[in-house]
């Protein structure tokens, strides 16, 4: 406790004013005190100044312009020496802290993920000026001040949490367009047994890789200890063949019995090649009004094999076919196979090249059935030569002119007798 006395000098006013008081400050931490190994938060620590002035004389002395127990131009600083926390803020000025009054200021920190579970004190500086004592000289008020720094104890706790690590990720069938399987092996390195563990995919952020089954009951996942866990994967149609991030977590009961997630962990994954298909055969020759077989050779030009491919061609006029599927069988990437389909052509056509639109059905390595793009198969109508002869119009034709010719050599000769 200081004294504030107001003491008058020779040839001062009359009477004497006694003031005792000073500031008397603490600090509690606003919310929770309790976080995570690698958490990034906020820490709202509320200053409170409890100081009390005691005893207060009236005279006719001059007011002093200050009480002694207001901590005036207060400066806090918040310290991590020796703590698993590192705090980001700068000293905060917090201007004047009246008795009876609080003030508040707010801490980055960031807690070290290899943070041990415990009780941890992180010490708050605070720097304050306050009135000492006031001498009256009449018509002058002198004001002593006395600078000060106490340091206050703040107490954090650190939790027991899961930590995922990856220690092993692998990828099955993962390809543009298609679905795959993801392999991992994790191991818990936090100091948390989890209970009712589930491992979860998410995606991340923009990424093509979109879980389509995403969770791996894992049950109790004690600290050190690794699971092998299995999940289902799609790639978006407009991905490139290069890696594209995911995000892993768990999903657990803590310590309290809580339902808590872990922070998650990202990871790379190759995808590879769109699945393909090219005709590689040259165009095909068909010839007006005719039925005629139709070869094409396809080609699987993509980064998989493909199971059970199946062609098929959609005549439009002038061909029509009632046979316009063919069965192609597994074709490896860079392999070939040949397709024949029966097709009619119009007599009416016209002589020239024609595209005729073709795709593939086929299974992936997940069994899920799947449709190619569309590919032209180029086929080029002309007329059969020789087909003069054996059109039955043209014969039916000469026929009667052969008739004719026969019948009037008939006639003019029988004239001749």
């Amino acid at each position: 406790m200081l004294l504030l006395a107001l003491l008058a000098a020779p040839g001062a006013a009359q009477g004497v004013k006694y003031l005792y008081g000073s500031p008397d400050l603490s600090a509690t931490i606003s919310g929770t005190n309790q976080f995570a190994p690698g958490a990034e938060t906020q820490i709202a620590v509320i200053i409170s100044n409890s100081g009390l002035n005691t005893v207060k004389i009236a005279t006719p002395a001059i007011p002093a312009d200050d009480q002694p127990n207001t901590a005036k131009l207060v400066t806090v600083a918040l310290e991590s020496t020796d703590t698993p926390f590192t705090v980001k803020t700068d000293p905060q000025f917090l201007s004047d802290i009246a008795g009876g009054a609080s003030a508040t200021a707010t801490f980055d920190v960031k807690i070290a993920d290899s943070a041990e579970p415990g009780n941890y004190v992180l010490p708050l500086e605070v720097t304050y000026t306050y009135l000492q004592d006031a001498e009256d000289y009449g018509d002058l008020l002198r004001n002593n001040y006395l600078k000060k720094t106490v340091t206050l104890p703040l107490t954090v706790r650190v939790t027991p949490d899961l930590q995922v690590e990856i220690l092993d990720v692998h990828s099955e069938s993962l390809n543009v367009g298609t679905e795959g399987y993801v392999y991992m092996t994790l191991k818990n390195i936090g100091h948390d047994t989890a209970n009712k563990a589930v491992a979860m995919v998410t995606r991340s952020g923009a990424s093509p890789l979109i879980p389509t089954d995403g969770n791996s009951y894992i049950g109790t996942f004690d600290p050190g200890e690794t699971v092998d866990v299995k999940f289902k994967v799609s790639v978006a149609d407009t991905a490139e063949p290069k890696s594209y991030p995911l995000d892993v977590a768990v999903t657990y009961e803590d310590y309290e019995g809580k339902t808590v997630t872990s922070r998650p962990a990202t990871f790379g994954l190759p995808v590879g090649g769109k699945i393909a298909f090219e005709v590689v055969s040259p165009p095909s020759t068909l010839y007006l009004g005719q039925k005629s077989i139709l070869e094409v050779v396809y080609r699987n030009s993509g980064a998989a094999t493909v199971y059970n491919a199946q062609a098929r061609i959609s005549a439009v006029d002038p061909f029509t076919s009632s046979d316009d599927t063919a069965f192609l069988g597994d074709l490896a990437p860079g392999e070939t196979a040949t397709a024949r389909f029966e097709v009619n052509v119009d007599g009416a056509g016209t002589e020239k090249e024609y595209g005729i639109d073709s795709e593939i059905r086929y299974r992936d390595d997940l069994d899920n059935s799947k449709i190619s793009d569309t590919m032209k198969v180029r086929v080029a109508l002309e007329q059969r030569p020789g087909t003069l002869f054996t059109n039955p119009v043209f014969l039916i034709a000469v026929l009667a002119v052969i008739i004719g010719a026969g019948y009037y050599i008939f006639v003019y000769r029988k004239k001749q007798r």
